[in-house]
């Protein structure tokens, strides 16, 4: 059995789908050293030093079923020429020759083996007000298309499962559930290991923490003005840690107009090696986001034992569970409310989000996901 993936997420992108990706296949490639695994990329205008390029070759340095295959060619002109100008360049021309192909970021490209789909969420037509133009326009012609010749559709929570029927009509034996994992260095640290990252980033002593690209979905407007409303202990600060994404202006602006500058902090992307620490040194994890097909952060956060916050809305409740403060993402007086709340029950949160995210494995994912490859080349 030989699997393609199309590994450019996790090629390029350190949030979102290319995490959920790197760990997904570092878990599936150790299961069964008979499963051959092509992972394929646009690699052009990537630098060879990449820290995710190196990170796949140690993969495949360390097992002899797992191979890279970089494409001389840009994400950008990969998606024109699959996508927007539908030629049939078949992905194993390009990467060479597999059983089946999985695509694990929405989109299949074109290909004469069998199919797997991972749909994450389905944004673009649930909230389409925070997609950027560009990329709504082509995932709604994209994702129906690919949807329809998938063999078998995977989704990231059951409120994913219940946005494809509903919207989509895409539902039945066809759609499956493959929970994604937590890696086991999302743990409570001690503070020998954590304050050395508090110096390095010129953290203050006591913060609250948001982690996340800077984009509409995330909710951070609102999430500054419950910061500003909330009867908070004055030194105690709000670090958003996360890379401009689009339509972050208001962001910026809204700090500016509520005189925040002194109390939110924003850092860049940070290292995948360095989130243990950020969110074990973290008085609390903050998330109101507007919609999520998972929410990686919020099972990371509670994993390492950090109180959380997070809304009411899609997939949450089912990953956080009864382990976290929910909020009505839309109401910044709720939000202020909840952030209180949240540091009045820290103790109790600490000790139930570690229970909560030993629910979630990699390892099962990737026995799930092997099984889906063996059932549809079976088929």
């Amino acid at each position: 059995m030989h699997i393609g993936v199309d590994y450019t997420a996790a090629a390029w992108q350190g949030a979102g789908i290319g995490r959920y990706t790197r760990e997904l296949m570092r878990a599936v490639v150790g299961l069964d050293p008979q499963v051959r695994y092509t992972f394929f990329y646009a690699a052009r205008g990537l630098p060879p030093t990449a820290p995710y390029v190196a990170e796949l070759r140690a993969l495949c340095a360390a097992h002899a079923n797992v191979r890279a295959r970089p494409l001389p060619i840009s994400p950008r002109q990969l998606t024109i020429l699959w996508q927007r100008l539908r030629l049939p360049l078949y992905a194993e021309w390009l990467a060479g020759a597999f059983d089946l192909l999985h695509a694990p970021d929405f989109v299949l490209p074109p290909t004469r083996a069998r199919t797997i789909l991972t749909v994450h969420d389905l944004t673009f037509m649930v909230h389409p007000e925070c997609a950027d133009a560009g990329l709504r326009r082509y995932l709604a012609r994209a994702v129906p298309r690919s949807l329809h010749r998938a063999d078998l559709v995977l989704v990231d929570s059951q409120a994913t499962a219940a946005d494809l029927a509903r919207l989509l009509g895409v539902q039945g034996p066809k759609v499956r559930l493959l929970y994604p994992g937590v890696d086991a260095r999302f743990r409570p640290l001690p503070a020998s290991a954590t304050e050395p990252l508090r110096a390095s980033l010129g953290l203050p002593a006591n913060f609250l923490l948001f982690v996340g690209t800077l984009e509409p979905r995330k909710n951070l407007v609102r999430l500054l003005e419950g910061f500003a409303q909330a009867k908070l202990p004055p030194d105690l600060a709000l670090v958003i840690a996360g890379r401009r994404g689009w339509m972050e202006q208001a962001i910026f602006a809204t700090v500016a107009r509520l005189q925040l500058q002194d109390r939110v902090k924003f850092l860049d992307f940070v290292a995948d090696a360095q989130l243990p620490a950020l969110y074990n040194l973290a008085q609390a994890f903050v998330y109101p986001s507007l919609y999520e097909g998972f929410g990686l952060p919020v099972l990371e956060a509670l994993a390492c034992g950090t109180p959380v916050l997070t809304a009411n809305s899609a997939s949450l409740p089912e990953v956080a569970g009864a382990a976290a403060i929910f909020v009505d993402p839309h109401d910044p007086l709720a939000i202020a409310g909840g952030i209180e709340q949240t540091l009045r029950e820290a103790e109790r949160l600490r000790t139930i989000g570690p229970e909560q995210a030993r629910r979630f494995c990699w390892t099962q994912a990737a026995e799930r996901l092997l099984a889906c490859y063996t059932e549809v080349l079976g088929a």
